[in-house]
């Protein structure tokens, strides 16, 4: 059995590894614009069908503490400033982390919600758990602002 020194896969792997750190801040970027899209999408419908959109904020979910209209008008403007933050990737934990908390009210306040429906919202929570602990990744604002001011690298 050869070596790890003499064995010619370990350099390869080692190059492939590399490679594939390269295309990281890509798959960050890429993240965070799937994640825009889909709460941008839901804000622009609320937007467009506001009468219905409060509707079913007073007759349909069942949002905790707030005024259904409260949190209609909160709702739809986290939808549409959030995905801002994440495009640009300027202030991007806290846009990830705004629409994690929206996506599990919704999850939650809405009781009639299907399974398929269900698992969306824990795909959703769970991409932007990944935004929100791993950073915005090096195409983004704040990776520009951080090393350019703290003089220190960010994800």
């Amino acid at each position: 059995m050869p070596t790890t020194a003499s064995n010619p896969l370990v350099p390869l792997a080692g190059k492939a590894i590399n490679a594939l750190s390269y295309l990281t801040p890509l798959l960050d970027l890429g993240l965070r614009l799937w994640m825009a899209r889909v709460f941008w999408n839901a804000g622009m419908t609320k937007i467009q069908s506001w009468d219905t959109t409060l509707m079913l904020f007073e007759y349909e979910y069942a949002v905790p503490v707030l005024p259904f209209d409260i949190a209609a008008i909160l709702a739809t403007g986290v939808e549409i400033c959030a995905p801002v933050l994440l495009v640009f990737g300027f202030g991007t934990r806290f846009g990830a982390l705004t629409l994690f908390v929206l996506n599990y009210v919704a999850a939650i306040a809405y009781p009639d919600i299907s399974p398929a429906g269900l698992k969306d919202h824990y795909l959703w929570g769970a991409l932007l758990a990944v935004t929100f602990f791993h950073g915005p990744g090096k195409l983004s604002i704040d990776h520009f602002l951080a090393k350019r001011f703290l003089s220190i690298t960010s994800n």
